[in-house]
């Protein structure tokens, strides 16, 4: 397993393919927002040596849902409905990130937009859908605190 980037935690969940392709990784800013992270490998390398757009995707997914959830304990979502559009490629070595806002938050859905970048360069932008599930009693163990 790759190392967990300085400054950045493991979301502690149990999410086989996340784990696969991690690891992917958040941590809290000072003014209490969250932001993604991974290391790109060459695992995450399609045919052009760039990365693999699936990997984009997965990670735009992972800070999606994160977002979506973050600072309601016990919450849990799945998405609905996830768009993306590719701006730039992304390589092997690069440092990636990412950051996310919920729009808008409903009874049942919660509306959330974001981009992927490696420095200077937005890799991805895309938006997003998740359906709110009923609150867990402790099957997620490490949910960012709000």
């Amino acid at each position: 397993m790759t190392s967990v980037p300085r400054g950045y935690r493991l979301f502690d969940y149990v999410d086989p393919f996340e784990d696969l392709v991690g690891p992917l990784c958040y941590r809290e800013d000072e003014d209490g927002r969250l932001r993604f992270a991974f290391e790109a490998r060459p695992k995450h390398a399609n045919t052009a040596g760039q990365l693999h757009g699936g990997i984009l995707m997965t990670f735009a997914d992972f800070a999606l849902c994160l977002t979506a959830i973050h600072g309601l304990p016990g919450e849990r979502c799945v998405t609905v409905s996830l768009g993306c559009e590719f701006t730039a490629p992304g390589e092997v070595g690069d440092f990636v990130e990412s950051t996310a806002e919920v729009v808008r938050r409903t009874r049942s859905l919660t509306f959330v937009r974001g981009q992927v970048s490696a420095g200077e360069r937005t890799l991805l932008n895309y938006s997003g859908i998740v359906k709110r599930l009923p609150r867990s009693t402790g099957t997620v163990r490490g949910q960012p605190s709000g």
